[in-house]
């Protein structure tokens, strides 16, 4: 019985055969380590907490209507497997399954969708619901940008974690250019003094921490509450009659429901109201932070622009 053919090392086809195999041995080497061991996906969220994922996610589930939006806007809607009541933004936002709303999740269909990652809003969603998906071993990253740099930051660190970080680069990079256009505009015209209207009843508006108070200073707005310690300060109609701001403006129930920025015509006496300055801003444009935060900027850049021009020539 013999055993395998064993080239001549002096033979014309053993140099073949060791060239072969040298040839192989040189492709092993550098693409094993690249496809076969590579290096952990590792982001910061915008709790400061380190997530790792091994590979670009492939099954989202998104917590909040904002992460929805900012996941199609990076190019990675189709990776989203659920998501939470009011996300409807894009159209192909409305077809992906519930799980629940922001503040109350439904954490068995959240399971029973295998996500390999979860984004939560800290400031929406119920901490406790939370914490027993961390302790149930899913991947968490937090989304909850307070001003303009985590808003383009989140952005390309979504594309990242989606497998889109080319498209994520773009999107932050085209709402950046537009941000700073319009901040090189229109930051040092005249001053206009803006009360801004969350919420109607309690009254609510913001301070100078919120990135919507951020979009009026670079308009040249000044936010009139904005020195209070309150993110999201309650006031009375006394408060805001007193300050007496040039400019009021706000959102409302919908998206096309100007009713409260409407019902301050009944105080005929504020510079607002006297001059027609109350400015209805769909809420979907400024208070979720996404790009379509381009959009409310312009408008509201164009009614302090507005507000200007309806001041009397005397200055008055």
């Amino acid at each position: 019985m013999t055993g395998p053919e064993i080239p001549d090392p002096k033979s014309k086809k053993a140099h073949k055969w060791l060239l072969l195999l040298a040839i192989y041995l040189l492709f092993a080497a550098i693409f094993i380590p690249l496809h076969g061991h590579a290096a952990p996906l590792t982001v910061t969220d915008d709790r400061g907490r380190q997530v790792q994922l091994q590979a670009p996610a492939k099954r989202i589930i998104s917590l909040a209507p904002h992460i929805t939006e900012n996941l199609f806007a990076v190019g990675a809607g189709e990776r989203i497997v659920g998501t939470v009541n009011f996300s409807d933004h894009p159209e192909a936002a409305r077809e992906i399954p519930r799980v629940g709303s922001y503040k109350q999740l439904d954490l068995e269909s959240i399971i029973a969708l295998e996500p390999d990652l979860i984004i939560a809003w800290e400031a929406g969603n119920v901490r406790s619901q939370l914490e027993r998906l961390e302790a149930m071993g899913y991947t968490l990253y937090y989304s909850d940008p307070r001003n303009i740099r985590q808003l383009v930051r989140g952005l390309e660190t979504l594309g990242r974690l989606a497998g889109h970080p080319e498209q994520g680069r773009r999107t932050a990079r085209e709402l950046e250019r537009t941000l700073e256009g319009l901040r090189d505009r229109y930051a040092g015209r005249s001053p206009v003094t803006v009360f801004y209207q969350v919420w109607d009843r309690p009254l609510m508006t913001l301070n100078d921490a919120h990135i919507i108070s951020q979009v009026i200073r670079l308009c040249g707005g000044r936010n009139v509450f904005g020195h209070l310690d309150a993110a999201v300060p309650r006031l009375n109609r006394e408060v805001v009659l007193a300050a007496d701001p040039e400019v009021i403006m706000g959102g409302g129930m919908g998206e096309e429901d100007p009713q409260w920025v409407e019902d301050w015509r009944r105080w005929t006496e504020m510079t607002a109201v006297a001059r027609d300055n109350l400015f209805f801003i769909p809420p979907s444009l400024l208070q979720r932070p996404t790009p379509r935060l381009a959009d409310g900027a312009r408008r509201v850049c164009q009614a302090l622009e507005e507000a200007r021009q309806r001041r009397p020539e005397d200055g008055e």
